[in-house]
């Protein structure tokens, strides 16, 4: 038996199915929603009936093995370029698509309990910016999918979380509450502007407050799993090119955008009074790291101090009391407690992708390692459990 403490993973991923999106698709949305197509001898997904390119090879077969950019974002001793670094490929492995097999691994891994993600998933509300009609019937349909093969609560152990697109605040409320009737404990949002006719609106404009008021009463976490955030239009300004790709970025694009979007969004959240209107809402950042943070709050800080009454509690103290983070495994994470409350860090170690860690608990075992004891704790379990309120049997 694993005599490891036990942690609860907030942050584990699918590889979808290749009818995730098409299996419960709307048949009048088909051309407006996600189908695939043979194109040059390739399975190949168009999105809105746009070739998307979010992810180079959406059938996940083969795929990259499990943190095999680790070394990459270590500071790339190798000098490697991205290709380079993804190594070989390798068939994909029957506990990325099934449920009963990854319970198997997750005992063999020290996982309690998981959070899954998507992976094509978040990147395809941005491809449908334009139709949000297609866009709700297209996550309508993926959350079905999502529900039959994963379960939002799976043997107490496996939290799939559902997506629910903004693009139409009436439709976000009707899944939200569908959801929610489904059993779900966490929902997942894009932190981005919503492009909106004319232009953009933020997600806490007071348009969307029959959501967070459900999502305030119900208890639900909201999170926000990094994706395609539409960033690159900032890119554009600076140097016209193609679309946003997984496999390469100019280095320029991670300069201007690399934590931009998150920042911006609980900097949105906070000015905007979310909060305020809302005090039983709790959200949670995803796969976005936590270098952003110290930095965040000194704005909000500068922002207290120039808008005097403005804010009815300091922004800082409502941000500490109503975010949870989980910090990128190759952050520094001794450095990020001394700025934000451990309470408030979460483990989230991106399994089986190629940028997350190799093992999960190697976010024990490396990026924890200068914590004492019982932050290690807290952040690799307790914190997620207290947050959730979900009881696990037998774990320690």
């Amino acid at each position: 038996m694993n005599e490891r403490p036990q942690i609860f993973d907030f942050d584990n991923h699918y590889y979808e199915a290749e009818d995730a999106f098409t299996r419960h698709q709307d048949r009048a949305m088909r051309n407006r929603g996600v189908r695939w197509a043979e194109i040059d001898g390739r399975r190949r997904l168009l999105v809105g009936g746009n070739l998307n390119s979010y992810i180079a090879n959406p059938t996940f077969d083969p795929v990259a093995k499990p943190g095999s950019l680790w070394d990459w974002y270590r500071g790339n001793p190798a000098q490697q370029n991205i290709v380079e670094a993804f190594g070989e490929l390798e068939p994909i492995r029957p506990e990325y698509r099934d449920r009963d097999a990854r319970l198997r691994v997750m005992d063999t891994q020290g996982i309690a309990a998981t959070l899954m993600f998507p992976t094509l998933g978040v990147g395809v509300e941005e491809a449908l910016r334009n139709d949000p009609e297609a866009a709700a019937a297209s996550f309508r349909a993926f959350n079905r999918w999502l529900d039959e093969d994963w379960g939002f609560s799976y043997q107490g152990r496996i939290f799939a979380v559902p997506y629910i697109q903004m693009l139409d605040p009436g439709a976000a409320v009707e899944e939200l509450a569908d959801v929610l009737d489904r059993g779900a404990i966490v929902v997942n949002v894009r932190n981005a502007p919503v492009p909106a006719p004319g232009g953009y609106r933020s997600p806490f404009d007071e348009v969307y407050d029959p959501f967070w008021g459900l999502a305030a009463e119900s208890g639900v976490i909201v999170a926000n799993h990094a994706g395609n955030d539409g960033y690159d239009a900032l890119v554009q300004l600076w140097e016209p090119s193609q679309a946003e790709s997984s496999l390469f970025r100019s280095p320029l694009r991670g300069v201007v955008t690399k934590s931009r979007a998150v920042s911006d969004f609980y900097a949105a959240a906070v000015c905007h009074k979310v909060f305020e209107r809302f005090p039983a809402l709790r959200m949670a950042s995803v796969e976005n790291g936590a270098s952003w943070i110290p930095e965040l709050l000194h704005r909000l800080e500068d922002a207290a101090n120039r808008n005097p009454g403005y804010f009815a509690e300091h922004p800082n103290e409502v941000f500490s009391n109503h975010v949870w983070v989980t910090p990128f495994w190759e952050d520094d994470i001794v450095d990020i407690v001394q700025h934000f409350p451990v309470e408030r860090l979460l483990l989230g170690s991106d399994w089986p992708h190629a940028e997350g860690t190799r093992e999960p608990y190697d976010f024990v075992t490396d990026s924890l390692a200068g914590l004492p004891e019982d932050q290690v704790r807290r952040i690799a379990h307790d914190n997620a459990v207290d947050l959730l309120g979900v009881s696990l049997a037998g774990t320690r």
